[in-house]
């Protein structure tokens, strides 16, 4: 097991971080991320393995950590990943995490035997010199958590509850670092706010793996009728107010998380980030 004492990176990490797609990284929003007081940024999506995007964002900040989150394994050649990363620990040194993932089975098709193929792209990348602390799994069941236990730094379950942060944290044991992602939606209006996170949440909703796992850990078959109950948006994707927003990400943070990604879902995310860092406190 990879213990946090071993390495920097999991006190870098910050209790809380962005979450953008790849897209939505563009000149200047990383830096004014970091003014906020993140302390991580993810690359979300499938970062190609040259993974430029997060040069781009290591080149365009000063003190913050930058992760992916994640990079495909179907869809980006171990090897490549690894000279990738080692090009950017030499510009950057110890400000970049690897986080890779085996992806969803309706998206990818060659998915097969996903657990032994992350073991297997974990091999080339440990040949190649990425250690194994300046890495980490995207991670929702127990054997991938497992995995992201001994193999990695630790765990970036994604579009998941407190409860099943409080069991991610059994399964790593008390060492590796579990960073969830939490999606927020600001508006005036609740029923606005839920029905823009209803329009994002639809193409997820349609992944068995999330699926699975949030009525694993609450949720019922009810609960995904008309784009999901009130009950279950709340809990994926905090709002409508910031104080509310602050409230969810503490709320993984309680349950056993170390860090939490935050994932503005709406028109203005630089100035949902702000709202929220301030109802955090990260601005004071």
């Amino acid at each position: 097991m990879v213990s946090k004492k071993q390495h920097g990176h999991s006190g870098a990490f910050g209790a809380f971080g962005v979450w953008l797609g790849e897209g939505a990284w563009v000149p200047g929003t990383a830096a004014v991320a970091e003014r906020l007081g993140y302390r991580t940024l993810w690359i979300g999506g499938s970062p190609a393995a040259g993974l430029e995007s997060a040069s781009a964002i290591l080149n365009e900040t000063e003190h913050v950590t930058v992760a992916t989150g994640i990079v495909n394994i179907w869809k980006a050649d171990a090897l490549e990943v690894a000279e990738s990363y080692l090009r950017i620990q030499e510009e950057h040194p110890g400000r970049f995490v690897l986080g890779i993932g085996s992806g969803h089975r309706e998206r990818d098709q060659q998915r097969v035997r996903p657990l032994a193929a992350l073991n297997d792209y974990l091999d080339v990348l440990d040949d190649a010199g990425v250690p194994a602390h300046a890495r980490v799994l995207a991670a929702l069941g127990d054997k991938t958590l497992a995995l992201a236990a001994t193999r990695s730094l630790g765990a970036h379950p994604y579009l998941t509850t407190p409860a099943h942060t409080a069991h991610a944290r059994e399964i790593l044991g008390e060492a590796p670092l579990l960073a969830p992602e939490l999606k927020v939606t600001l508006d005036a209006s609740p029923e606005a706010a839920r029905r823009r996170a209803r329009d994002y949440l639809a193409s997820y909703f349609a992944l068995e793996n999330y699926v699975g796992m949030l009525k694993r850990f609450g949720a019922s078959d009810a609960d995904f009728e008309g784009g999901g109950s009130d009950a279950l948006i709340d809990q994926v994707c905090a709002g409508p107010s910031a104080e509310i927003a602050a409230a969810g990400l503490r709320a993984h943070l309680k349950a056993g998380a170390d860090h939490v990604a935050v994932q503005p879902v709406g028109h203005d995310p630089l100035g949902d980030l702000e709202r929220v860092a301030d109802a955090l406190g990260l601005t004071k």
